[in-house]
């Protein structure tokens, strides 16, 4: 557990110095997000929280995960591999939130097809859900090939746009994966699984930092390119550690983890399908995601943001006992 703290601490202050410094270069540069109908911040606000995360991230492989793998047991290719789809997410993430500062929206194929490249990567390289145990029989039921490849692809996938969706208001989405990282921590701990114990104390350090600059009054927002490293992270940790030999019980762990994003995506998805409106496009109606109605019910946005975080504590803590008892 020393050897967990040293690596947050490290990475923690390597967040909150970097926040500032990426803000002011984002200033320079008018990488901000600006006010309109829709976003009702009255200054524009730098776009830069998700770079700064991702070096954060990348310092953290650099340092500690690379590291550890080349001494344990030679360069884990699929450490590598999580490392260059994040390179690919963050990428087309920057390329959307620089056309979203100039007032241009960025087409939604290209940013699917980034996804589904850095998703393929990862599996390709081991980081996938190839089945779970069978709880009757104890043998390990391994799925057909396209099953694993496509399952592990809606995995990336749908968690990238599930954070996307969720980063509406000041520090929700950062919160959610801070609690889901924390989880997946104590789940790798439980399970004797180093290598993701310390993919997830990077994630939650450099979350961390982040917040310190995004709670209310927000300072410094992650952009797309935040959210879909947070959901890329996030879904390899679960694929390399949580859903490793996974009993069928255990499969809902991750669910559960991830459930308010999860549910809120599908739902929303949903009900914009049935109402024959574009799925990705944003939009004030009825139809839209659960932050944006609980404001629309009268509820100050600090309070929003505090009630779905204790909705998503409490999935996560079902999910530990269910660990646990199972």
């Amino acid at each position: 557990m020393i050897g967990y703290g040293i690596v947050f601490i490290i990475l923690f202050a390597a967040s909150l110095f970097l926040m500032p410094k990426m803000a002011k270069l984002a200033l320079k540069y008018d990488f901000t997000d600006k006010p309109t109908e829709r976003k009702k911040h009255k200054e524009p606000i730098p776009l830069s929280g998700g770079l700064a995360m991702f070096i954060t991230v990348t310092v953290g492989f650099a340092l500690f995960v690379i590291p550890f793998n080349f001494f344990i047991e030679g360069i884990d290719p699929s450490v590598v591999a999580v490392l260059a789809g994040a390179v690919l997410i963050v990428g087309v993430g920057v390329v959307d939130d620089y056309s979203k500062s100039k007032g241009v929206e960025f087409p939604v194929w290209p940013r699917l097809l980034v996804q589904i490249g850095a998703a393929s990567l990862a599996f390709a390289f081991d980081v996938r859900f190839t089945g779970f145990f069978n709880p009757i029989s104890g043998s390990y039921v391994y799925l057909p090939y396209i099953l694993q490849y496509v399952l592990t692809v809606l995995w990336f996938v749908g968690l990238v746009t599930a954070f996307n969706f969720m980063d509406g208001l000041d520090g929700l989405s950062g919160l959610l994966a801070l609690v889901s990282g924390t989880t997946f921590f104590a789940v790798a701990l439980y399970m004797g699984q180093p290598e993701s114990a310390i993919l997830a104390v990077i994630l939650i350090a450099a979350v961390g930092g982040f917040l310190r600059s995004n709670l209310p009054p927000a300072k410094v927002y992650m952009g797309d390119s935040g959210a879909y490293l947070l959901g890329f992270l996030l879904a390899a940790i679960s694929l390399h550690g949580a859903f490793k030999q996974a009993t069928v019980v255990s499969l809902a762990i991750p669910m559960l983890v991830m459930g308010v994003p999860i549910f809120d995506s599908v739902l929303v998805v949903i009900r914009r399908i049935l109402a024959r409106k574009p799925a990705h496009v944003a939009d004030s109606s009825n139809i839209t995601h659960i932050h944006f109605r609980l404001l629309k019910e009268g509820i100050k946005p600090g309070y929003v943001v505090a009630i779905i975080f204790l909705a998503s504590v409490c999935l996560n803590l079902t999910s530990i006992i269910l660990m646990l008892v199972f």
